[in-house]
């Protein structure tokens, strides 16, 4: 068959499977309860541009030969905005400002039911009880009125509202939106696994949420963005609700709303030092004129290796992104959001491989005008994926003031450790049994913990200790122990390192 022959022969296939799947859809939608109806039309459309935008789409994203460093200026150092100062009238800069948390995400990698926003990490404070303490904090301090929004997806948003009530006599309005429901599709046959629009009984794996590039298309529908641009607000400060560092940066909003060059920014990514640990996360570079965000998945497979490299890539996005409300609506009105498709294949429970298409907010950064990447201290990165980082997070490396999370003074150095604990540590209520009181860790650089072991009241441990115990041994770290550069193994034989 000729070239032309095969394209044509793609085509009329992909013209199919499009027909094919708008068929399914639409028996999906005439399941929808009236009072849903709009609603669920709404995401099954949205759902039918990600998955023509697929079909046409073939192989990694980024032509590499066209990615180039940023221009010097595109990625402004942190301590250059902080220099500038702020203003008398910061009360009215802050007054412009719309705090979005992303809390789709459940807590099932940590081992818990329910939203993540809810799993107690400080002093018995959840995710969410810290970012209302800190946006209370800010309105009582300068008197103003920043609100929180809560981007919840349909695994979340039933749990978080009922908790919501308990915020009534705080000092922060709360409104919420739901992110976008779409069916998973068979990976063989490339339509919807879901038959109806319940997600109960067979149906209830048969749903996701999309990905936190969602954000745009369902803060407008919601009808929240026109709402807030009626009262004045300008910019919303959107981060995942996990990262314990991302709070309102005063110096950032002040750069934004008295931008230096008259030119105001629609869109800024804050972007950090990679280590080794950040090799995978997503960077920005140059491309085609623009600033684009390349994420690992996009990357040719010969060039994984040079993305990951820390010396030709050295930063990556922590997903704490500033966008203007003006320019998601002009942008959302023309359809002009452009954002990369991310391929994530799935196996359900019954074994069957289904995909997943999903967007990050992240990607959309190329379609606004004077966009800016802003390299900030690493303590506005601080996410909780692990139990690896709640140990960190619930430690003496940290004290809290006002919902906010900042490094103890008495720690020598400002990085963090690195912290390894094993699957014996993988749930939240088998990590809280494994440790009677967290160890004092404010000198240690490297800690390492595999097999049943547990921590005894008040241990300190320092430099780089390792502790493993073999298949069958237990090991109880004594009451008081203060372990320098040990490793531990097998009989609790303690040997200097």
């Amino acid at each position: 068959m000729s070239q032309d022959g095969a394209s044509q022969f793609q085509e009329v296939i992909r013209q199919e499977l499009e027909l094919s799947v708008k068929k399914e859809l639409e028996k999906i939608l005439t399941t929808a309860p009236a009072q849903e109806f709009e609603h669920t039309k709404k995401d099954l459309d949205g759902f039918r541009k990600l998955f023509h935008r697929f079909l046409q789409e073939k192989g990694p994203s980024v032509d590499w030969g066209k990615i180039q460093r940023p221009p010097e200026d595109s990625i402004q150092p942190y301590e250059k905005i902080k220099a500038r100062g702020l203003p008398d009238n910061i009360s009215s800069v802050l007054n412009k400002l719309v705090v979005v948390k992303l809390n789709g995400g459940l807590g099932t990698s940590m081992g818990c039911k329910g939203p993540k926003s809810l799993i107690g990490v400080r002093n018995e404070n959840t995710f969410l009880d810290l970012t209302v303490q800190q946006i209370e904090h800010l309105n009582k301090t300068y008197n103003t009125d920043v609100p929180l929004v809560l981007m919840n997806s349909f695994n979340t948003d039933e749990d978080t509202k009922k908790i919501l009530q308990k915020y009534n006599h705080c000092r922060v309005k709360i409104y919420t939106f739901n992110q976008s429901r779409y069916p998973r599709i068979n990976k063989e046959s490339l339509l919807p696994v879901a038959k109806d629009v319940s997600y109960s009984g067979e149906n209830t794996e048969a749903w996701y949420p999309p990905g936190h590039g969602d954000i745009y298309a369902s803060f407008y529908n919601s009808g929240l963005l026109d709402t807030f641009i009626g009262e004045g607000k300008e910019y919303i400060f959107v981060s995942n609700i996990d990262n314990l560092g991302a709070t309102v940066d005063l110096y950032i909003l002040n750069h934004l709303m008295n931008s230096p060059n008259g030119k105001r920014c629609e869109f800024v990514m804050e972007v950090t030092n990679k280590t080794r640990a950040d090799v995978k996360g997503g960077t920005l570079t140059q491309y085609e004129g623009k600033l684009r965000l390349v994420e690992i998945a996009q990357v040719p497979k010969a060039h994984v290796d040079e993305f990951k490299s820390v010396s030709k890539f050295k930063i990556f996005n922590t997903n704490n992104l500033w966008i203007s409300l003006a320019a998601v609506k002009r942008l959302q009105e023309q359809n002009a959001i452009d954002m990369e498709i991310i391929v994530n294949p799935k196996t359900l429970d019954g074994g069957l491989n289904v995909i997943q298409l999903e967007t990050a907010v992240g990607a959309a950064i190329k379609s606004f005008e004077n966009s800016l990447g802003i390299n900030v201290p690493r303590s506005r990165f601080l996410p909780v994926k692990t139990t690896s980082d709640l140990l960190l997070v619930m430690s003496n490396l940290y004290s809290l003031n006002a919902g906010s999370l900042t490094m103890s003074e008495k720690r020598e150095f400002p990085t963090v450790p690195l912290v390894k604990l094993g699957s014996s540590f993988t749930k939240v209520q088998d990590y809280l049994r494994r440790f009677e009181s967290i160890p004092d860790m404010l000198e240690l650089d490297h800690l390492t913990v595999s097999g049943d072991v547990t921590f005894g009241k008040n241990v300190s441990l320092k430099g780089t200790v390792i502790i493993i115990a073999n298949h069958g041994d237990r090991i109880d770290i004594p009451p008081g122990a203060v372990l320098e550069n040990k490793i531990v193994s097998g009989n609790l034989r303690i040997l200097d390192h």
